[in-house]
């Protein structure tokens, strides 16, 4: 699978080419256009089938993503899909070498069907804390994968370690862990900064995360809009 990052990074699309008889697993929802020659299926499970797929659909969606999972199977040479998020902002490619990342509810927008797709619990006084969702996307195997943002992503190769806003973490590869705890010194000094509590990673790994916030920015938006 060849791919292209367009119009990066606010309103950014991904451009899949595909060879004759080659796949990609994509959010529902997530195709905005492609050619003629490709076969859609719609299952709870990975392409080729395997056990587990109506748990593996009900865990993903309690990590924040769709219960069914769209598969693209070109029937003709270098045909094109172009996918795109629900939010605005940035899309990026990790290449998938056989460890897990674990991605926040609603970043996973496609892989290769080599790829699994599963949720991990991450813990309830975590997810109370962080502002993040009781379980995470867990992605493993080897393969292709594209997650998405609101607004861009930035990558830091994290050894020791580093602290990260809640609500901002896109993904984290699987050999850091992170706690929960607050900004500065003091509990009150950290909530009147503006800053709260915080995630602070530790270990040694890439650690993505996105220089927008969706619960803040529905905070500000909302009292804006007009009740219907």
């Amino acid at each position: 699978m060849h791919y292209e990052l367009l119009s990066r990074p606010a309103m950014t699309v991904a451009k899949l080419t595909l060879a004759a008889g080659e796949s990609v697993t994509c959010e529902v929802g997530a195709m905005i256009a492609m050619n003629g020659g490709f076969n859609v299926e719609t299952t709870s499970r990975k392409r080729g089938g395997g056990g587990g797929g109506i748990a593996k659909g009900l865990k993903r969606m309690f990590a924040g993503e769709n219960f069914f999972l769209n598969h693209f199977t070109a029937t003709h040479p270098d045909q094109s899909l172009i996918i795109g998020p629900a939010m605005l902002g940035d899309i990026m490619y990790y290449q998938m070498t056989g460890g897990t990342l674990i991605v926040q509810g609603s970043s996973w927008l496609a892989s290769s069907t080599s790829v699994d797709i599963d949720a991990t619990w991450q813990g309830l006084g975590k997810a109370l804390f962080s502002g993040e969702r009781m379980f995470w996307v867990k992605c493993s195997g080897v393969g292709d994968l594209l997650l998405n943002s609101f607004g861009a992503i930035h990558c830091v190769e994290v050894s020791g370690e580093y602290v990260v806003d809640t609500g901002h973490i896109v993904a984290f590869e699987d050999t850091l862990q992170f706690k929960i705890g607050k900004a500065g010194k003091s509990l009150v000094g950290s909530f009147l900064g503006g800053e709260g509590l915080v995630c602070k990673f530790s270990g040694q790994g890439k650690l993505y995360f996105q220089t927008h916030n969706p619960p803040s920015f529905g905070q500000l938006l909302g009292p804006k809009l007009k009740p219907r």
